[in-house]
């Protein structure tokens, strides 16, 4: 089962990701507060959204497709990754954020409610010799650098 939740003690009314279209690959995550980027800058966004999901699933997250050609503005590392075992882990609950920096020349400012990225489940494959049996035992960064 893939859900999303608002994690513990959220401070914020939030809105979960969702799909607009039927045809969206996509589900829309949305600012649950207001926040601005200035040129050159990058931020760190959390939404206060986890992901449930089976373990052999992984949720992708990228900037919306209108901010990269319209605003200049990208998600530093490209995709963002979060795992199974990122779901209520002990650091933060599971808290999905986004890093965003702004390429252009003029400053985004972001209302509440706002779309600021996107969201894609896919489920993958293991190799057959496979033997990984770490333990996530914290947030974001908790499996090294």
């Amino acid at each position: 089962m893939r859900k999303f939740e608002v994690v513990k003690d959220c401070p914020f009314s939030v809105r979960l990701p969702e799909r607009s279209t039927d045809g969206s690959a996509g589900y829309d995550f949305f600012a649950p507060y207001p926040f601005a980027i200035g040129p050159g800058q990058t931020v760190f966004v959390k939404t206060w959204v986890k992901a449930k999901m089976p373990k052999d699933n992984v949720l992708l997250l990228f900037e919306r497709s209108s901010w990269g050609f319209k605003k200049h503005v990208s998600i530093p590392n490209a995709v963002g990754v979060i795992d199974s075992d990122y779901y209520g882990n002990v650091n933060n609950d599971g808290n999905i954020a986004f890093a965003f920096t702004n390429n252009g020349s003029e400053p985004l400012e972001v209302k509440e409610g706002d779309k600021i990225g996107q969201g894609i489940f896919l489920s993958y494959f293991l190799t057959d010799d496979d033997i990984s049996g770490g333990k996530r035992e914290g947030g974001m960064g908790s499996t090294g650098d």
